[in-house]
C-alpha cells in the first residue's frame, strides 16, 4: 500500500485534467440531494420548534359533531393551567344582498384565543374586536375571501343567517397549519357569536378543538395517557407540540424523500459519466499500467493506486457538492422560509449533509468499479500490443461481488434515510428499469444504424452519421444514458400533470356534481330538493343521510394496530345509513327492509380489501361519542374517482336509529347555471354549505402543479448532469472526429459535408434519446395515474414533442461545440499524428 500511495500521489500531482467531468457529474447529483434535504430538515425542525404555535397549545383534545359535557370540560379545566376553545367547520359566507357567495373554513374562538403566538390583523384592532360594532358581531376575514366578497372594514355581511360585520383582514394566525388542507378561505368570529346561528344545531358538522398549557410539575405522555383513558369511547382525538402537524409532517416527509430519491436519478446519470472517464483514463494511462507491470509492481499495487487516486477525487466532488448546497441554501433561504407552510428558519444540519454524501460515495465507487475491475489480470505485453488500453468485458465475480454488495448499500441507505420502503424501492426501481431500457434501445439504435448504414451511401453526410453511430466506440450509449434519463423523468412528470389536468378539465365535468350540499336540516331537505328543480339546467338531485364517524376498532382489537396508517383510520370518515344499496355488492347480502336485529354494516370493497376485512368481521365506529359494534354484512363496489356521493361505510337504518344528522345532496348542474343556484342557496337556505367542486379541484390542480413543478426542478438537475456528460462524451471524442474529418477530407468531402454529418449525427442521437425517454415517461406516467391516483391516462403530444425537440437541441449543442476544431484542423497534420 505504500508503494500504491507513493505512485497515487505522483499521479495526482499532475493535476484533475480529465476528471472535470467526474468532478462535475459527482459535486452536481450530490448538491442537489444535500439541498433538497437541508429545505426538509428545515421544515421538520420548524414542526418541531415551532409545534405549541401550530398546535395552538401545548396539547389538544378534540370532538367531532359536538362539544366536551360539562364533566368532561372540568376534567380539562383541572388539568389545564390554561384553556382556549375553538369550534371550525365549513360556511357560505355572503353580501347582504346575496349577491356575491363563497365557501369559508369557519372559526369560531373564545375570549382566550390564541394561547400560544400572535395573530396579524389588517388593521391591528386585537382580537377583542370581534365584539363588534353597531350591535352586530365582529369577524376577521382572509383578504382572499374579503375581496371576492368586495368587503372592506366596517362593512357588513352574513354567515349562517346571522349578519356580522368585518373588523379586520386576517393577515397571518399561528395555528393555521394545524387543520390540514382547507377548500375556503378562513374567517374567524366569537364564538358566543357563533353560537346564537343555526350552524352548531344537533346533527351539523363541525369539530370542537380544547387547546390547553400545561401547569408547572404536569408533563405531556402522563396528560396524554390520562385523556385517553378518560375519554374512551368518547370520539376524543389527541393531539400535542411533538406532532403539532401530522399531515404537513407526512407530506414533507414523503415529498421530500421523493425528491431525494429523484435526485439519486441525477447521480445514476452522473455514474454514465463517471463511468465513461475512468474507462477513458485507464486508456489513456494504458502505457503507464504496462510500465509498471513491466517494472515488476503487481496488479493488486495497481489497483491500489488507482483506487486511492479515486477516493481522493471521490472526497474533492462530494465535498464540493455540499459546500454548494450549502452556498445556495443559505443564500436563498428568504425565499425558502417564504414559501414554507410553517415558520422555518433554513441553516446547515448534519443528517441530510451525511445522507448526500453516503449516496454520493457509493454512486462513485459503484460506477467507478466495473472499469477499475478491468486491470485485474493485464500483463504488461498486452498493454503494449493494445493501443487502446485494456480490454472491455465483465469483470471478474469477486469484483461483480463488490460491486453488488456496493448497490445493495445504497438501496439500503436509501430505504434507511427515506423510511418509506415502498415509495423507496418503487421510485428505485423505475430508476433501474429506465436505465436498462435505455441501455437495450442504445444498442438497438446501434445495430439498425449499422444496417441501414450500407444503404445510404448516395447521401454521404447521412451514410457517415450512421456509421459514427453503429461504430464500435460509439457514443451513443453514453448519450442516449445521459440524456434519456434525465428527459425520462420530465417526461413522466409533464404526462401525469397533463392527465390530472385532462381529468380535470374534461373528465370530472362529464361525471362529477357542480355542488357538493352540507348541513341540510332533514326539514329543509324535500324543499331545498324543489328548489334545485326550479333550475332548468340541474339535471339531478342526490340526497343521502350523513353524520361522521372514527374507526376505532376491528375485531375488537386497535384499528390503528390492525390497519396501519391507512387512510380510512387516520380520522373520522362520513359514514351513512340506507334500506337499499347504492352501488352494487361484490359480496355478501344486504339487509332486509325494516330490518330490526343487530347492527350491520356494508363496506367498499377496495377499501376492505386493503384493511384485510372479510364478511362477519367486526367494525367499531365512534359517532357523537357512542361506539357501535356491527357486523360486515357485505362488500359495495364505490367509484370515488366519479366525485359522487359514496361512502366507506354505510350501517343499516336500526344501528343509527334516532342519531341527530344532516342530509348530504350533490347537485349535477352546467357551469351556467352555478352562480345562480349559489345565490338562490345563500337567501332560501343560509345555513348549508355548498363546496363548488370545480373549485375545489381546482385548489387540488393547483397543489399538484406546485409538486410538479419541484419535481420538474429536481429533474433538471438531472438534465444539468446528462448534459455535462455529453460534454464530456463529445470532449472525449474530439480526436476521434478530427480523424474522422481528416479521413474524408482526403477522401474528398467538403467542410459543410463533415458538419452536416456530425450534425445529423447529433440530430439522430437527440431525437433518438428523446423519442425513449418519451416512451419511459408515457409508461411510468400511465402506471402513476393507473395504480397511484386512479386516473384515467391520456397522451400528451405537446410534452411529448417538446422532450423530443430539446433532447436533439442538448446533443446538437454538445456535439456543435466540439465539432469546431476537428473542422479547422488540416488533414495532414492528423494523420502524419496517427504514424
Amino acid at each position: 500500500m505504500r508503494l500504491a500511495l507513493s505512485i497515487a500521489r505522483a499521479e495526482l500531482r499532475s493535476g484533475i485534467k480529465g476528471f472535470r467531468i467526474f468532478l462535475l457529474c459527482l459535486m452536481l447529483g450530490v448538491a442537489a440531494i444535500a439541498a433538497v434535504g437541508l429545505v426538509r430538515e428545515a421544515i421538520r425542525q420548524g414542526l418541531s420548534d415551532q409545534g405549541a404555535v401550530l398546535l395552538g397549545g401545548q396539547a389538544q383534545l378534540e370532538f367531532t359533531y359536538r362539544r366536551a359535557t360539562a364533566p368532561e370540560r372540568d376534567w380539562i379545566v383541572a388539568r389545564a393551567a390554561k384553556l382556549s376553545e375553538v369550534v371550525e367547520l365549513r360556511s357560505m359566507a355572503s353580501t347582504g344582498d346575496g349577491t356575491e357567495t363563497a365557501l369559508t373554513q369557519l372559526k369560531g374562538v373564545d375570549a382566550n384565543w390564541p394561547l400560544v403566538g400572535q395573530v396579524t390583523l389588517d388593521p391591528p384592532v386585537g382580537v377583542q374586536a370581534l365584539a363588534g360594532q353597531g350591535g352586530l358581531p365582529g369577524a376577521f376575514l382572509d383578504p382572499v375571501l374579503a375581496d371576492r366578497l368586495a368587503l372592506k372594514p366596517g362593512d357588513r355581511f352574513r354567515l349562517g343567517g346571522q349578519d356580522f360585520v368585518l373588523m379586520a383582514r386576517l393577515v397571518s394566525e399561528p395555528d393555521a397549519g394545524s387543520a390540514g388542507m382547507a377548500f375556503g378561505a378562513r374567517s374567524i368570529v366569537a364564538l358566543s357569536a357563533l353560537e346564537r346561528t343555526p350552524l352548531l344545531d344537533p346533527g351539523s358538522l363541525y369539530e370542537t378543538r380544547y387547546r390547553l398549557t400545561l401547569p408547572e410539575g404536569q408533563t405531556l405522555p402522563v396528560l396524554k395517557s390520562a385523556a385517553l383513558q378518560r375519554f374512551e369511547g368518547a370520539g376524543m382525538r389527541w393531539k400535542d407540540e411533538r406532532k403539532a402537524s401530522p399531515s404537513i409532517e407526512r407530506f414533507t416527509d414523503q415529498l421530500g424523500s421523493f425528491l431525494v430519491l429523484v435526485g439519486l436519478a441525477g447521480l445514476a446519470v452522473g455514474g454514465v459519466g463517471i463511468f465513461a472517464t475512468v474507462q477513458a483514463w485507464i486508456a489513456r494511462k494504458a502505457a503507464t499500467i504496462a510500465t509498471l507491470r513491466a517494472l515488476g509492481a503487481s496488479g493488486a499495487t495497481i489497483r491500489g493506486a488507482f483506487l486511492i487516486q479515486l477516493a481522493a477525487l471521490t472526497t474533492l466532488g462530494v465535498t464540493a457538492g455540499l459546500l454548494l448546497a450549502s452556498a445556495l441554501v443559505l443564500a436563498a433561504q428568504g425565499p425558502i422560509a417564504a414559501a414554507m407552510p410553517v415558520p422555518v428558519e433554513v441553516t446547515l444540519s448534519a443528517r441530510p449533509l451525511i445522507e448526500a454524501a453516503v449516496y454520493g460515495a457509493l454512486t462513485a465507487a459503484i460506477f467507478a468499479l466495473w472499469p477499475l475491475a478491468q486491470l485485474s489480470e493485464l500483463r504488461a505485453a498486452t498493454l503494449y500490443r493494445e493501443a487502446q488500453g485494456p480490454r472491455r468485458g465483465l469483470p471478474g465475480w469477486r469484483m461483480l461481488a463488490v460491486i453488488g454488495g456496493l448497490t445493495a448499500a445504497l438501496l439500503g441507505a436509501a430505504v434507511a434515510f427515506s423510511g418509506l420502503p415502498a415509495l423507496t424501492l418503487g421510485t428505485l426501481g423505475g430508476v433501474v428499469g429506465a436505465l436498462v431500457l435505455l441501455a437495450l434501445a442504445a444498442a438497438g439504435i446501434r445495430r439498425l444504424a449499422c444496417r441501414i448504414g450500407p444503404r445510404t451511401a448516395r447521401f454521404p453526410a447521412l451514410h457517415a452519421a450512421l456509421a459514427a453511430i453503429g461504430a464500435a466506440r460509439s457514443e451513443a450509449t453514453a448519450v442516449i444514458l445521459a440524456l434519456g434519463l434525465g428527459l425520462s423523468v420530465l417526461a413522466a412528470v409533464g404526462q401525469v400533470e397533463s392527465g390530472l389536468r385532462g381529468a380535470i378539465a374534461k373528465d370530472l365535468p362529464k361525471l362529477a356534481p357542480a355542488f357538493f350540499l352540507m348541513d341540510i336540516p332533514p326539514p329543509e331537505r324535500d324543499a331545498l330538493v324543489a328548489r334545485m328543480h326550479d333550475f332548468a339546467g340541474v339535471s339531478r338531485v342526490d340526497t343521502v343521510p350523513m353524520l361522521r364517524g372514527v374507526l376505532t376498532k376491528i375485531n375488537g382489537q386497535d384499528a390503528r394496530k390492525v390497519a396501519g396508517d391507512h387512510w380510512v383510520v387516520r380520522g373520522d370518515r362520513g359514514v351513512t345509513f340506507a334500506e337499499s344499496p347504492r352501488e352494487k355488492l361484490t359480496a355478501g347480502q344486504w339487509w332486509p327492509k325494516d330490518y330490526a336485529g343487530p347492527p350491520l354494516v356494508s363496506v367498499s370493497a377496495k377499501e376492505g380489501a386493503e384493511l384485510g376485512l372479510k364478511l362477519g368481521d367486526k367494525l367499531t365506529v365512534n359517532i357523537l361519542g357512542r361506539d357501535i359494534e356491527a357486523d360486515i354484512a357485505s362488500f359495495r363496489d364505490v367509484d370515488f374517482s366519479t366525485m359522487g356521493i359514496g361512502f366507506v361505510l354505510t350501517f343499516s337504518p336500526n344501528a343509527l336509529a334516532g342519531a341527530p344528522h344532516t342530509e348530504l345532496a350533490t347537485i349535477y348542474a352546467p357551469p351556467t347555471d352555478e352562480a345562480p343556484i349559489l345565490r338562490a342557496l345563500a337567501h332560501d337556505f343560509p345555513t348549508v354549505t355548498a363546496v363548488p367542486v370545480r373549485e375545489a379541484m381546482g385548489r387540488v390542480s393547483d397543489a399538484l402543479a406546485s409538486i410538479a413543478q419541484a419535481v420538474a426542478l429536481a429533474a433538471s438537475v438531472t438534465l444539468v448532469t446528462g448534459f455535462t456528460v455529453l460534454l464530456g462524451a463529445a470532449a472525449a471524442g474530439e480526436e476521434a472526429r478530427a480523424r474522422e474529418a481528416a479521413l474524408l477530407k482526403t477522401l474528398g468531402a467538403t467542410r459543410g459535408m463533415i458538419l452536416r454529418s456530425f450534425a445529423l449525427r447529433a440530430a439522430l442521437l437527440g431525437a433518438a434519446s428523446g423519442a425513449i425517454a418519451v416512451g419511459v415517461g408515457a409508461l411510468a406516467g400511465w402506471a402513476v395515474l393507473r395504480f397511484v391516483m386512479e386516473a384515467s391516462f391520456r397522451f400528451d403530444p405537446l410534452s411529448a414533442a417538446l422532450i423530443v425537440a430539446g433532447g436533439m437541441a442538448a446533443v446538437l449543442a454538445a456535439g456543435t461545440l466540439f465539432a469546431l476544431r476537428p473542422l479547422s484542423l488540416r488533414p495532414a497534420r492528423v494523420l502524419r499524428a496517427l504514424e
